[in-house]
């Protein structure tokens, strides 16, 4: 048995990368996973990976940074699975700059997904996520309704380039710190996970100098993988974490201890 045996998650952004690393393993624990990506190709095939595994998961394309998308994401757990325990915002994007090159588009798109897209998903799932926790906890049950939100070690850092990336993903942990007050008292935790630098498509490419001056960052001497994100995530998601909201869990090879 796995440790969220009868749950659903929904995991945004979860055709590749971070959130397909989440997406697979709190599959293997034993949830029903609704795998959201912006195309519907990348969404079924993780989908398919799952139920190969032998776990059950429904594919769901669409933009978070549009509500009505938000709204349709949340209506397929509870068509498919009648119930909704834990979502996991993970959707991102990218439009790297210097500022004085940085037109209010990019600014937009990178605010619209991450924290504007994180807002309309919580706005759509948590009516249905404090119903249930209320009916549980009256009954007895002690396990809390999950919200993750996937943060970055640039939140606190800040990186060169990134202003649009960084102002999202510090506005996700006020955000978050504001809504597990608020959410508490429903039966409804609030954390977030904040990624270093995992290694993927993107670091792969990047040429052995730039390599190896980011590794030199980094005490553990190595770039996290997506199960690192996914452990930490797959544990705010659990009953043991029921005691925990409002904290931000950093995931970075030390590369910031804070």
């Amino acid at each position: 048995m796995g440790i969220l045996d009868s749950r659903c998650a929904v995991i945004t952004g979860a055709g590749r990368g971070i959130g397909r690393a989440v997406a697979v393993r709190l599959a293997a624990e034993g949830a029903a996973v609704v795998v959201n990506d912006l195309e519907e190709s990348p969404a079924e095939e993780v989908a398919a990976q799952i139920r190969q595994a032998g776990g059950e998961a429904v594919p769901c394309a669409g933009d978070v940074s549009e509500a009505e998308d938000a709204g349709n994401i949340v209506r397929t757990a509870a068509e498919a699975y009648r119930r909704l325990d834990i979502l996991v915002n993970n959707a991102g994007n990218l439009r790297d700059a210097w500022i004085h090159r940085m037109d209010e588009s990019a600014w937009e798109a990178v605010l619209g997904v991450h924290l504007t897209g994180t807002f309309h998903m919580i706005r759509a799932a948590a009516p249905w996520m404090r119903d249930a926790a209320k009916q549980e906890l009256e009954s007895g049950e002690t396990y809390h309704r999950k919200i993750v939100n996937l943060t970055s070690v640039v939140a606190q850092m800040g990186n060169p380039g990134q202003a649009n990336y960084a102002a999202a993903k510090a506005g996700l942990v006020g955000m978050s710190k504001a809504l597990a007050q608020e959410l508490a008292s429903r039966g409804i935790t609030v954390n977030c996970v904040a990624p270093g630098f995992i290694r993927s498509d993107m670091t792969d490419a990047l040429p052995d100098a730039q390599k190896d001056a980011l590794l030199g960052r980094i005490p553990a001497g190595d770039l996290g993988e997506g199960k690192d994100i996914a452990a930490a995530v797959t544990y705010l998601a659990s009953r043991e974490a029921g005691y925990v909201t409002g904290e931000t869990l950093h995931v970075n090879g030390g590369m910031a201890m804070l």
